[in-house]
This record gives structure tokens, C-alpha cells and sequence, in this order.
């Protein structure tokens, strides 16, 4: 019997809270699995563990084994899946969280043309504007729009993101065309609360950060109900490049202050923090940082 075993039984014990337990979830008998910690405690000539007749704990050293066990045991069942991952296809299900507009609009597209390209992948997407937990919800992946600052996730940058001040012709025609950003004070908005500073819009002035408070006439928390407010000449509104191209293309929105835009916002694949990453994570990731880059227009780059 291996080292590995008794690690695997003693961790099993532990996160199962007793012995009969982890018997259960190992199928195995509780006899054999009290055998296999003994043998281990024996092997450290160390007390792991603190028996009772109805409690278990763990010893000072117990603690500290078990922390390390777990880490070493994670890194043997990573090792094993990437060395499986190099000999065989990406297959299962993957399952994806994005925000709503975006996922409706190009995330989609790009989804389903990934799906042609990997027959063995099935993707279930979920459209929310919220922010998921990834581990709490069970998800793999998610498609972030923001200025990530999580460290609890792993994170890769698939693209720059381009916001646009937008506003309808007989909006300026009214209230004329704002030179600089603080021109917006006073003057009606639009407000996405989907974003983070809500009311409070950042620029860039003279090389620095600088932020106007505006008011706003509407507050909507979807960016295609706030074009259509802007379209309906109801202010001033900020708005993702890809849900205003088309009307900015045709006249019936006028992109403003395009200059001041910080463009500090990305588009994000974020996942759990784990060494290995999956072989179905890894091939949808790689192909949305290659399939962003073919589609320019998403960030509002020209080709």
C-alpha cells in the first residue's frame, strides 16, 4: 500500500467528517479506511487525528498535513489530466456565463462557430448582466466586460473594449455638442446601471483620469433599452461600440468626446484559479482570443 492511498483516505476522513462517512464516498469498508490512517499516523510517528466516540478532530499537525496533503493530491490529479488532455480530444460540456447584450450579439455568434469547429464540446450559456460565482454556480468560463480586478480568478484579456458617447442629432441640435467632458454636467443622460460608476462617467483629460458626475433623465440597467432612449432623443448616452455602430453608421446617433475615452475596460475569459486548466477551457479560450482578433469591428477598430 502506497503513501498516496493513506493520504487519499486520511483527506477522504477529514472532509467527510468521520469514518463511516468516508467509507461511504470511498466504497470502501471503514475498517479498511481506519486501517489506512492508522497506517499513515504510523508512518509520520505522528498523532493526525483526535478520536472521540462522537467527535473528530484534527491535531495541530493533523491541520498542517492536511493542507499540504491536499495541495500535493491536487497536483497529481492536474498532472494526470493535462497528460490526458495531450493524447485526446476536448469533449464535454462547457459551461459559460456572459452578459446578456453581448452574448446575444457577437459572443454568440462566435459560440455557435466554435461549436461547429469542436463536434465533441456542448455549451450551455447563460445570458446575466449580474456578475456570477463561477465555483459556487458551477461554471468553467465566463465572458467579463470591466476593469477586472479579481485575484480570486484566473484571467485572460481577449480583447480591448470600446465604450461610445453617443447622442441623437436633435439632441445637439437642442442642447448643442459638448466639447469636453465636463460640458455633460447639467445636461441630460442616459445611465446604464450596469455599469460601475453609474452616474459617475470617467474620462481622460490631459493624460489623467477625470470624472463627471451627470444626471440622469433615464436609468435603465440594459444598453439596448438605453440606445433606444437615445434614439427616442432623450439625452445624452454611453454605449458599447457594438450596440451603436450600426445606428452611428446611419446618422441616427452622433459618437461624441471620442477623444476623452479611457477605453480602460477589456473583454475578459475569467476562471477559476487552478493550475490545469481543462483541455475544453483552454481550446474555447484560445479561440476567442483568435476569433477577436479576426473581428475588429466588435471593439470598434477599424481594419
Amino acid at each position: 500500500m502506497d503513501t498516496v492511498t493513506r493520504m487519499q483516505a486520511f483527506i477522504g476522513v477529514v472532509e467527510a467528517g468521520g469514518f463511516s462517512a468516508a467509507a461511504r464516498r470511498m466504497a470502501k469498508s471503514k475498517a479498511l479506511v481506519s486501517k489506512y490512517v492508522k497506517d499513515l499516523e504510523d508512518e509520520l510517528g505522528v498523532r493526525l487525528l483526535n478520536r472521540t466516540t462522537r467527535q473528530l478532530s484534527l491535531t495541530e499537525v493533523g491541520q498542517a498535513y492536511y493542507r499540504e496533503a491536499t495541495e500535493i493530491l491536487q497536483r497529481i490529479e492536474d498532472l494526470a489530466d493535462s497528460v490526458r488532455d495531450t493524447h485526446r480530444e476536448p469533449r464535454g460540456l462547457l459551461r459559460v456565463s456572459a452578459p446578456r447584450s453581448f452574448g446575444d450579439a457577437e459572443l454568440g455568434e462566435a459560440i455557435m462557430e466554435f461549436l461547429v469547429a469542436q463536434p465533441e464540446i456542448m455549451v450551455d450559456l447563460r445570458l446575466d448582466d449580474r456578475f456570477v460565482d463561477l465555483v459556487e454556480e458551477g461554471f468553467d468560463v465566463a465572458i467579463r466586460i470591466t476593469e477586472l480586478a479579481d485575484s480570486s480568478l484566473i484571467a485572460r484579456r481577449l480583447a480591448d473594449f470600446r465604450n461610445v458617447l453617443t447622442a441623437a442629432p436633435a439632441v445637439l441640435a437642442q442642447h448643442g455638442t459638448p466639447k469636453t467632458p465636463q460640458d455633460l454636467a447639467g445636461l441630460p443622460c442616459i445611465v446604464d446601471t450596469n455599469y460601475r460608476g453609474r452616474h459617475n462617467w470617467a474620462f481622460r483629460v490631459d493624460g489623467e483620469r477625470a470624472i463627471v458626475t451627470v444626471s440622469p433623465r433615464v436609468e435603465v440597467n440594459s444598453p439596448e433599452v438605453a440606445r433606444s432612449a437615445a434614439l427616442a432623443g432623450l439625452g445624452f448616452a454611453r454605449l458599447p461600440w457594438f450596440t451603436a455602430r450600426e445606428e452611428i453608421a446611419s446618422g441616427r446617433l452622433v459618437p461624441l468626446l471620442e477623444a476623452y475615452e479611457t477605453n480602460a475596460a477589456g473583454i475578459y475569459a475569467v476562471y477559476p484559479h487552478r493550475r490545469h486548466l481543462s483541455g475544453k477551457v483552454r481550446v474555447f479560450v484560445d479561440f476567442l482570443v483568435e476569433w477577436f482578433g479576426r473581428c475588429r469591428d466588435v471593439r470598434g477598430v477599424k481594419a
